[in-house]
């Protein structure tokens, strides 16, 4: 089996910062609207607000598509909690708490297949664990253990869903067609697309 550089190069960083200050402006342009439709689906079923939560969750799956490296899915995500908090909004510094649980849920699913696997199942998975980091972090900041378990069974299931639908396969394709301009030729992804590996 080939041995895979775990190192990160200057590239690396660089391009993990592109990729964390964009997806944070993502996430500032995301968070009044998002906001208004987590309120708005948790006015119709307690807990249904997750469903809107996956675009907050797409900078560590981006991270550790494009980066391929340890760290890198926390990396990104974090970075872009970090721009949306400092751009400003409605949560503050608990954004970056957010980044850091929503890294780690994605980061932990390209670690269990040892950084080698980066199709459109991983992307899904990541997407998915962001959304678990997302919830085991609110049930205790946002105090949702004292929420119903209805509410909580259901939050956590709209929260794995939006994570793998808006930021596993829409961090998928997304990665895909950055590829395809030649623009991640450095980078697995952009070999593959260009059938060099």
């Amino acid at each position: 089996m080939a041995t895979i550089n775990r190192k990160w190069r200057v590239i690396d960083i660089v391009i993990a910062s592109i990729l964390g200050i964009a997806v944070g402006l993502i996430f500032w342009v995301w968070n009044g609207i998002g906001g208004a439709w987590y309120a708005a689906a948790n006015a119709v079923t307690p807990g249904l607000g997750g469903i809107a939560a996956g675009t907050w969750l797409l900078g560590g799956v981006l991270g550790g598509l494009v980066i391929r490296k340890p760290f890198a899915a926390i990396y990104v995500e974090v970075l872009a909690a970090s721009v949306s908090a400092a751009f400003g909004n409605q949560w503050g510094i608990e954004t970056v708490y957010s980044g850091i649980a929503q890294g780690l849920g994605a980061e932990l699913i390209f670690f269990l297949f040892a950084y080698r696997r980066f199709g459109l199942l991983i992307a899904a998975l990541s997407g998915a664990g962001a959304g678990v980091g997302a919830f085991v972090l609110e049930f205790f900041l946002s105090a949702n253990y004292a929420k119903s378990a209805m509410f909580n069974i259901t939050y956590l299931s709209m929260l794995i869903v939006s994570g793998a639908i808006l930021a596993g396969v829409l961090g998928h394709y997304l990665v895909k067609a950055l590829a395809s301009t030649g623009v991640l030729d450095r980078f697995g992804a952009g070999r593959e697309a260009r059938k060099l590996v």
